[in-house]
């Protein structure tokens, strides 16, 4: 019943993400689904690949599984990272071919591949080794949704690891913050006064972050002051941040990724900058 219902919804509308819905990558497709995609008026004699390309893709975003990073716990112990899945399209394009041209009554199981992540236990020991940089700062704990903010912000950060020429943005590894991601209201700045709006408090993350990432190998991008004083930096040592507005960007300009490690945990906000042992930069290659 179920196939039917699908070969009905593939007939009706082809481009429409039906497939979608589908969590388990394990995905097979009989003789009778992969007629329908047949050129109009040729008695199936051959396939119409602008259908195909449309299935292809809904078939990409059913299977995928993301790959995830290993990271490093709140103790410092390596979480291994886990392989994702993704839709192996040249097998798929022969099989497809081999099944819509037989006369048989064959079906495709539609085969996958595995999606490494980029960064394995082995990479991320080798670049926790070497403290390039750290910064702290504090603030009330007792200012519960402000709190509440930083903590989320400072999650969103820990464990990247950028690598070598490629540029951090605060705001598009956070992203945006909205009540549906967990973000309170608390107090902000805005044009030089004092309000409050969703997200108030991650600029702290942000100021952390810059000081703790102002080295020699690290090249700040984009970086704007606040239009007042904030009280947990130094002057001039802030970066604010706002989702349409300011960002916080640098790159990495060492020879070997880079780790970030935040935490804000009992009134503190910490980020801790590492590296491989054999990390090396050049005045060259930082334009300095």
């Amino acid at each position: 019943m179920n196939k039917i219902i699908l070969l009905m919804v593939l007939m009706i509308f082809p481009g429409d993400q039906v497939l979608a819905n589908r969590v388990n990558p394990d995905i097979t497709l009989d003789k009778l689904e992969i007629e329908q995609y047949a050129l109009p008026y040729t008695e199936h004699l051959f396939i119409d690949y602008t259908k195909y390309q449309l299935l292809v893709e809904n078939l990409k975003e059913s299977v995928y599984q993301a790959p995830e990073n290993a990271v490093l716990d709140d103790a410092g112990e390596i979480t291994p990272g886990k392989a994702g899945v993704t839709l192996d399209t040249r097998q798929f394009h022969t099989k497809f071919q081999e099944v819509f041209y037989n006369s048989g009554n064959g079906k495709l199981h539609v085969p996958t591949i595995p999606v490494y992540p980029e960064v394995d236990s082995e990479l991320l020991a080798n670049i926790s080794v070497r403290e390039l940089g750290t910064y702290v700062t504090y603030f009330k704990k007792s200012n519960e949704e402000r709190t509440h903010n930083i903590a989320l912000a400072a999650e969103a950060i820990n464990n990247y690891v950028l690598f070598p020429k490629e540029t951090f943005s605060f705001n598009k590894v956070v992203g945006e913050r909205t009540k549906e991601k967990g973000y309170k209201r608390a107090p902000v700045i805005v044009k030089g006064e004092l309000a409050e709006d969703i997200g108030g408090g991650i600029c702290q993350v942000s100021s952390t972050l810059f000081n703790a990432v102002d080295l020699r190998g690290i090249q700040i991008v984009e970086r704007y002051a606040h239009s007042r004083r904030v009280p947990y930096v130094p002057p001039n040592r802030d970066a604010t941040v706002s989702w349409w507005g300011p960002d916080f960007v640098f790159k990495n300009m060492y020879s070997e990724p880079i780790l970030i490690r935040a935490q804000s945990k009992n009134g503190k906000m910490v980020v801790k900058i590492y590296s491989a042992e054999e990390v090396r930069y050049t005045d060259q290659e930082k334009g300095s």
